[in-house]
């Protein structure tokens, strides 16, 4: 063969696929038990999806050592990366600077506390090169909660189904696995009450499900979802995601205004009639305190809205960084 030939040959020869990155997105505060234990259980795990992959802890400032712990960590293993806010902004802000930051093909977002089994990652990945741009985990059973919490959590899931303007599966929380225009698409928004639920189901893409049982808590007490935590996400996302709660002030209005006019109308029609009416000191103050409930109530509502707005018409950062280790080629 000549050596036109031997290029020709060179050239024509398939390149090997390009390995895929595949990033874990970890919202972290107050885990030093659980950080250890995640890491464990997801090395392995990700090593034998063969593909390049990152574990990215988003830590609100912990009060134990936390930060310590993931730092040594990252000495064993440099795919271990960190990111430390100037103080504390919550789990959802966490978890969509963490967003922001991962460089991978897909990203996985999961909890520190062991409750949703990184095993299930591979699953999640195979429906991923199925084609798929969001694979959300599903709740079968929600073992370690309590009646209330699973109760409270009915309630929200399918208040939410019926008044949001977008789709949000039942039994989901943020354990998901997302392609890379979908987080993106997410990371574009620049909404200050993060509802990653609310926020996946807005972009929209190619989802379905995969199946799992939730388990128990591994070590120490939930800093992150405690009961009215989870209440205050909730409330974020009916807010951020559906304008029924300002339709129903209207409606109550409307009611309340008939009920009024039906029950002057029926005053004076039994005083024309010379029946007595009912009417003195107690019934007066029901109604009274029935209907400036109502009111508060109602300006309790509009306020929910107009703080939102307030928060995003001011454009303030999300969340400032204090130190981050893995980017940049120097740890800081």
């Amino acid at each position: 063969m000549t050596a036109s030939g031997a290029e020709v040959g060179r050239a024509i020869t398939p390149a090997a696929p390009e390995r895929k990155m595949l990033s874990v997105v970890i919202p972290t505060y107050n885990e030093e038990d659980n950080v250890p234990g995640i890491y464990a259980r997801l090395a392995p795990t990700l090593d034998g999806l063969d593909c390049d992959w990152e574990i990215i802890f988003s830590v609100d400032p912990s009060t134990d050592r936390t930060e310590q712990v993931i730092l040594e960590l990252r000495e064993r293993d440099p795919r271990v990366r960190m990111l430390r806010f100037s103080r504390r902004f919550g789990q959802p802000t966490a978890t969509i600077a963490g967003l922001e930051v991962a460089s991978g093909d897909a990203v996985v977002v999961i909890d520190c506390d062991l409750q949703d089994p990184p095993e299930l990652i591979g699953e999640l990945v195979e429906k991923w090169r199925d084609g798929y741009d969001i694979v959300y985990a599903q709740r079968r059973t929600r073992a370690g909660e309590t009646l209330v919490k699973r109760i409270v959590a009915a309630v929200g899931y399918r208040l939410l189904r019926r008044i949001a303007n977008v789709d949000i599966p039942p039994n989901t929380g943020d354990f998901r696995l997302m392609s890379r225009r979908a987080v993106d698409a997410v990371v574009s928004l620049p909404e200050q009450h993060g509802f990653l639920r609310g926020l996946v189901g807005y972009v929209g893409f190619r989802q379905t499900s995969v199946l799992y049982d939730r388990q128990v808590r591994v070590e120490g007490r939930s800093k992150y979802n405690r009961f009215t935590g989870s209440v205050l996400i909730g409330l974020n996302g009916v807010i951020g995601f559906s304008r029924y709660p300002l339709e129903l002030i209207s409606m109550i209005g409307i009611a309340l205004a008939s009920l009024a006019f039906l029950l002057g109308t029926t005053y004076f029609s039994c005083k024309l009639a010379g029946v007595h009416f009912p009417v003195g000191n107690p019934t007066i103050v029901i109604l009274i305190c029935f209907f400036g409930g109502i009111q508060l109530l109602s300006l309790g509502i509009i306020g929910e809205y107009v703080g939102r707005i307030y928060d995003e018409v001011r454009h303030r950062p999300r969340y400032f960084v204090e130190s981050r280790y893995g980017w940049d080629d120097a740890d800081r």
